[in-house]
């Protein structure tokens, strides 16, 4: 506390300049930490530098300046960000769909084809096509979790006290000791097997709170498609983070 009192608060965020771009670098100050760190979020494109309690701003300003063209260099494989306006395409249950914006200025928000392609049809001022389109999918993944829920609570033998939808970053499911399921809206951009296997996953939790060679078993005996879904994870899941 000392420490921190004679150095004064730190910044939020550093603003690096490389190549004549600037780059904000949050900061991140964590007494268990033992070096200088630098890391790029693969969900939110976020430059995050830990600093451990004694080094001070003006040597992780330093430190950022001396990576910049690192930072740049990750910053420029990031996919490009798809926003929920309208004539984007986003993938629904892995099947890619426009955004069509409808010209009433109210009506309910649904799916259908036109010319034979599929659509997300949305009727309301263009400046809330976002919210309509992220309500609409939020809705769909809560259909889609329950009714997986429904057929894992039969074969399991047992269900959750609860389950919530968020917007998690780090996961895409959790499990309480409480038997509360959290999942991640964006499931529902993936294909179906995706979710289906992340219920699977979640609901075994209840019986086996742990990723041991019991727990693997059970989820195996719950959803046959394990190994692909996480191979498509693996592959696909940091990049569902950038629509919307």
């Amino acid at each position: 506390m000392r420490l921190a009192l004679l150095r004064g608060a730190d910044p939020d965020h550093l603003d690096i300049v490389h190549a004549g771009e600037t780059l904000r670098v949050l900061i991140r100050r964590r007494p268990t930490a033992r070096r200088l760190t630098l890391r790029v979020s693969s969900a939110t494109g976020e430059v995050v530098m830990t600093l451990p309690t004694r080094t001070s701003v003006a040597v992780a300003r330093t430190f950022a300046v001396s990576h910049g063209g690192w930072i740049a260099a990750r910053l420029a494989k990031m996919p490009e960000r798809v926003l929920f306006t309208a004539d984007a395409v986003l993938p629904v249950r892995g099947v890619p769909h426009r955004i069509a914006h409808r010209a009433a200025r109210s009506g309910a928000t649904r799916f259908e084809r036109v010319a034979d392609e599929p659509v997300v049809s949305v009727a309301c001022d263009a400046p809330h096509i976002g919210r309509r389109v992220a309500d609409f999918l939020k809705r769909e993944a809560q259909r889609d979790i329950v009714e997986a829920v429904a057929r894992y609570t039969d074969k399991l033998g047992q269900g959750p006290t609860r389950i919530t939808l968020r917007d998690t970053r780090s996961r895409w499911g959790s499990c309480t000791a409480r038997g509360e399921l959290n999942f991640s809206w964006r499931l529902i951009l993936a294909p179906p097997l995706v979710l289906d296997y992340l219920v699977a996953h979640e609901m075994g939790h209840l019986r086996e709170m742990n990723h041991s060679q019991r727990f693997w078993t059970l989820v195996g005996s719950l959803c046959p498609h394990v190994d692909e879904a996480e191979r498509w994870l693996k592959r696909n899941g940091a990049g569902l983070h950038r629509y919307g």
